[in-house]
């Protein structure tokens, strides 16, 4: 597809871009956080794969249970969703939690955990573990539930598996992290290598956002506000997704190395050209085969049998 005025080439990356930048130029500084929220979850509505939702409280936490078919019941995932801790819900990441499930052949379990700044840290963290708790009620061991989220949603994850490893309890069984957040400081190199390829995120938003989610006196630096300065030793099996075009891409590269000195597994997939949270956007072709490994990932550790996944 050619653009009629530059007759330059606007390829898939180029419209999730614009599908974004439409959001965002609605809001102006007189925007209320409502608005934005009831935006972002227009914005992304819908799901594009056959699953079936039942709304549930998961231990006090608004939650959804987002069910593929034939999925067992002994397996779950627990989905924290991405916006900064300030927009996003279960109804704007449905059709990525959906994909990811349907890929996997797993149930999903999402919650809307408490946003800032009406319940800054550590709100969504405790929503996070009661949700969690929740799984462990229903009668799930840790080794048959798994973490995913993206972004906010992906630090929320390893600040769960952090307090549970520091609590004495046990971490679950593996996690899946797009674009996590891992670093509300943003002392990455790439807030300046990749200012000019980042067409959302910049630094200043970025700080702006860590300051609405840990309050005027919170610290950056909490290992479990900011998963990167936290001892990470003990954490299960993690693969991370990152696009190289992403302002807080070293946010996944310094984390993943960190982790490897402290002996984790993890793995690390870099997506060239790749904006942040690629994956929302089923039209990119790069989505397809980052949700494939995600799955494979997933079924591995949570022993799903292949033959339970879509096709």
């Amino acid at each position: 597809m050619k653009d009629a005025a530059s007759d330059i080439a606007v390829t898939p990356v180029d419209r999730a871009v614009e599908r974004l930048q439409s959001i965002y130029r609605k809001w102006t500084r007189d925007t209320g956080v409502e608005q934005m929220r009831g935006d972002w979850d227009e914005a992304f509505a819908g799901c594009s794969v056959p699953v079936a939702c039942r709304q549930v409280s998961a231990g006090g936490v608004e939650g959804e249970w987002i069910l593929s078919p034939a999925a067992p019941q002994e397996k779950a995932i627990l989905y924290l969703h991405g916006g900064g801790f300030r927009i996003g819900s279960i109804a704007s990441h449905r059709d990525l939690i959906a994909r990811i499930g349907h890929a996997c052949g797993c149930r999903v379990l999402a919650i809307n955990y408490r946003l800032a700044p009406e319940h800054r840290y550590p709100a969504a963290l405790d929503d996070a573990l009661a949700a969690y708790r929740y799984l462990l009620d229903q009668g799930l061991q840790p080794a048959d539930i798994a973490l995913a989220g993206d972004s906010a949603g992906g630090n929320l994850a390893l600040g769960a598996m952090l307090a549970l490893r520091d609590r004495g309890e046990t971490v679950p069984a593996a996690a899946v992290l797009m674009s996590p957040w891992t670093d509300l400081a943003a002392t990455g190199a790439s807030y300046e290598s990749r200012a000019k390829a980042d067409p959302i995120h910049q630094r200043a938003m970025i700080l702006a956002l860590a300051k609405n989610y840990l309050g005027r006196d919170g610290d950056p630096h909490h290992p479990l506000a900011s998963p990167l300065y936290a001892d990470l030793s003990g954490l299960p099996p993690l693969l991370i997704q990152v696009g190289d075009r992403e302002t807080v891409r070293d946010d996944s590269t310094e984390f993943v190395a960190k982790a490897r000195a402290a002996a984790v597994n993890v793995e690390l997939q870099v997506f060239d050209g790749m904006i942040h949270v690629f994956q929302m956007f089923s039209e990119i072709p790069e989505t397809g085969e980052a949700v494939a490994a995600l799955a494979k990932f997933l079924r591995g550790h949570l022993q799903i049998d292949d033959g339970r996944a879509a096709q």
